[in-house]
């Protein structure tokens, strides 16, 4: 069965112009407990499509990866809307086998943010998969988007709250090397 996107738009907060949905692709390494996995719960309410195989990433897609050199910026906003989002769901025990595996897609980290979710509450850089999505529609403008995926938990709005300024700042930048400058103003020195 082939996976539909929810035909849903959004309003383009710069210039007035309808947009559809970012496509959202999560690779599921089947390393965390099913019923409290973010993932599987955005893919319950066909927000997002889950793959168990990284040949079915989609091809030049920005990739969310913990590891990456490069930071996440606004600048990614049109390689986004022409060739989705991916995010990859690892349990945070095994993320050192992120490393090894190749990636089709431009990979990028998140800068500087602080987990909500419950597991790792007020964790820096412990970001649940959603938060780790919405963080990067949040900072290419598709606020909405993020809102709608942060909706279906608990404490989903709290990740916006605690990272509100974070998120802000790093929309304004204009490409990697500005995140990376701004990130240094919110990191405590104890980190």
């Amino acid at each position: 069965m082939r996976h539909r996107r929810p035909n849903v738009s959004r309003q383009g907060a710069k210039n007035n112009v309808t947009h559809e949905n970012i496509k959202i692709v999560i690779y599921h390494a089947k390393q965390c407990d099913p019923r409290k996995c973010s993932a599987l719960k955005l893919k319950r309410h066909s927000l997002v499509r889950v793959v168990y195989r990284l040949r079915l990433l989609p091809h030049g897609a920005i990739v969310l990866n913990p590891f990456s050199e490069k930071a996440f910026s606004p600048a990614d906003r049109q390689r986004i809307e022409k060739r989705g989002l991916v995010a990859l769901d690892y349990s945070w025990k095994c993320t050192e086998n992120a490393r090894l595996i190749p990636l089709i897609g431009e990979s990028r980290s998140l800068p500087y943010l602080v987990a909500a979710n419950p597991v790792n509450y007020g964790t820096p850089t412990k970001l649940s998969t959603v938060e780790a999505l919405a963080a990067s529609l949040y900072i290419i403008d598709y606020k909405e988007q993020a809102e709608q995926l942060l909706s279906l938990f608990k404490w989903g709005p709290e990740f916006i709250r605690l990272n509100q300024k974070l998120l802000a700042a790093y929309a304004q930048a204009t490409d990697s090397t500005e995140v990376v400058e701004l990130q240094k103003e919110f990191i405590p020195d104890a980190v």
